[in-house]
């Protein structure tokens, strides 16, 4: 499926089209898709995140804007803040948490695109957001979630 880019401007507060999209309690607005690229920004109230899980054929970053988050990287656990930019290479595990007393905002890309924006779109729009039916609705768009540590 061919999306080809439109040239024109993403506005600060919008989304294109004026998407705004409620995942796992982070607010997602989508910014740019074409099939190589998709990019959206993302608000990430205190205490929450998004489970370590895997793109098997996707690299994905973030350029953070405000605020801290606390990843886990591919077995290590690490942080950034506003400026700096995660790499996250396709097939490494990741985990993304906002475990500050602040809100923070990002910019994330990924490439190529593949099915992830289908998989915001049915996120956002499942009745509730329960873990085990996101975890598997992800598995079904090639994003896989990690099982819990031990005692978790």
């Amino acid at each position: 499926m061919n999306h080809p880019e439109i040239a024109g401007i993403t506005r600060a507060n919008e989304g294109i089209q004026g998407i705004s999209w409620n995942i796992l309690g982070q607010v997602y607005v989508p910014k740019s898709r074409t099939e190589h690229s998709f990019s959206w920004h993302a608000t990430f109230p205190v205490g929450t995140f998004v489970p370590p899980h895997i793109h098997p054929d996707q690299d994905e970053y973030l350029y953070i804007l405000e605020g801290r988050l606390d990843f886990f990287l591919d077995g290590a656990e690490e942080y950034a803040t506003a400026g700096d930019t995660v790499r996250l290479p396709m097939g490494k595990p990741h985990g993304i948490f906002n475990k500050s007393q602040q809100t923070a905002k990002t910019l994330f890309w990924v490439s190529p695109t593949r099915r992830l924006y289908d998989l915001f779109w049915a996120i956002h729009n499942m009745r509730e957001q329960n873990p085990d039916d996101v975890v598997k609705l992800a598995a079904e768009h090639n994003i896989h979630f990690l099982p819990p540590p031990p005692g978790a």
